[in-house]
């Protein structure tokens, strides 16, 4: 097992009340490059670690994007710049983009799981020249839940961007309902797209589903499995998805390998 290197926080943003980003740089030593869809065991000092993908990657500099849910992703969440915190990784597989050359691109994020959507968003966006058509797809439970908002805004000027809400409130003047229901006014061919799917498993199940539907081969279709990943070596088997070890054989997987296994009940 790899000892965490120390990083420092440079910069935290809060992007709703429980969910906060946090940009960070190492001290001395860096870690090896990542690429979009891989994770980092981030270590809260005297707390424990947790897995983290990468939501932006700026040379030796980190970005995590944590929501608070237990005593480590807390301490984490709470983090305020010139602290630090003990990082190890690169681990798992990536998005793999450049594979995606020449075709119409469709990212479909629930919830979080735009995080680690958003640094393959910004590489297609980087160079449109080697991609067809962009079609950003988000949903999120309520309005007050979506994440890089600003961000999001700039994506449209080179991208379909389309967002629903679960539950709007009274300023909410966009769509409403699951995110499949986007897949209709997105802009791609399904024999010639490349799908990134990441967010709840009942919502990538169904956003995989319809897209096999429309006729989208399975193996251009990559999801996102983060269910309960620990240790990132592959020993604890907290994170085993039938044959699959998630934190090493993934998180991102094909749905060729993702659907036979998702459609079990309760494996």
């Amino acid at each position: 097992m790899t000892v965490p290197v120390p990083y420092r926080v440079m910069e935290r943003e809060a992007e709703t009340p429980d969910t906060a980003t946090v940009v960070l740089e190492p001290v001395q030593t860096a870690l090896q490059p990542f690429t979009p869809g891989q994770f980092a065991m981030v270590y809260a000092f005297g707390v424990g670690d947790i897995p983290l993908s990468v939501c932006a990657i700026d040379g030796h500099r980190l970005t995590h994007t944590v929501r608070t849910v237990g005593a480590i992703s807390g301490a984490l969440h709470a983090l305020r710049p010139g602290e630090t915190v003990g990082v190890r990784g690169p681990f798992g597989t990536g998005w793999e983009l450049p594979a995606a050359a020449g075709l119409d691109l469709l990212v479909v994020a629930g919830g979080i799981g735009l995080a680690p959507l958003r640094p393959l968003v910004r590489d297609a966006l980087a160079a449109p020249e080697r991609y067809g058509r962009l079609n950003v797809l988000i949903g999120a439970r309520e309005p007050g839940d979506l994440l890089y908002s600003e961000e999001v805004r700039g994506w449209q000027a080179a991208a379909r961007v389309l967002t629903t809400v679960d539950r709007p409130d009274a300023q909410w003047q966009g769509e409403v309902g699951v995110v499949t229901t986007l897949l209709d006014r997105a802009a791609f061919d399904p024999q010639a797209v490349a799908a990134f799917i990441c967010g709840p498993e009942p919502m990538i199940r169904a956003t995989a589903a319809e897209l096999v539907h429309r006729g989208v081969d399975l193996d251009r279709i990559r999801v996102s499995l983060e269910r309960n990943m620990h240790c990132a070596t592959g020993h604890c088997g907290h994170c085993q998805l039938g044959p699959l070890l998630l934190c090493r054989d993934g998180p991102v997987v094909t749905w060729t390998q993702a659907q036979p296994l998702l459609m079990v009940r309760e494996l």
